[in-house]
């Protein structure tokens, strides 16, 4: 049965939770995530409901679709944040992208900054 990062971090001392959310912000890969969480390919393939290879091949890839990320950063208990930065503004988190959504796309920010955004963009 595959574990939950909160649960793994919440059994950790201080200084090795400390270490490890250290290390966590250095990591470049899917593979050092998954293994900083303590988890092997079999134990994300169960939670994923796919097969081991699904995920060695997905840890290959240098570009995947949002939606697969966030599923994957949330089989281990975390959760896929998007940011946009822009010079001389402050950073903008964008929301639902890469989710089904109903609703349209939401940018969170002020009004002010969400237009200049949007005319920065076009």
């Amino acid at each position: 049965m595959a574990r939950k990062l909160d649960d793994v971090m919440a059994a950790l001392t201080p200084e090795r939770k400390m270490r490890v959310e250290t290390r966590a912000m250095e990591l470049a890969t899917l593979k050092d995530l998954r293994l900083a969480a303590q988890q092997t390919q079999a134990d994300m393939a169960a939670a994923l409901g796919v097969g081991q290879d699904t995920i060695s091949r997905l840890e290959k890839r240098s570009d995947m679709l949002l939606s697969t990320l966030r599923r994957y950063v949330q089989s281990m208990g975390g959760q896929l944040n998007l940011v946009a930065e822009f010079p001389n503004r402050p950073p903008v988190v964008i929301d639902h992208l890469g989710l089904e959504r109903s609703k349209p796309l939401e940018i969170r920010g002020s009004r002010a900054e969400v237009r200049s955004i949007l005319r920065a963009i076009d």
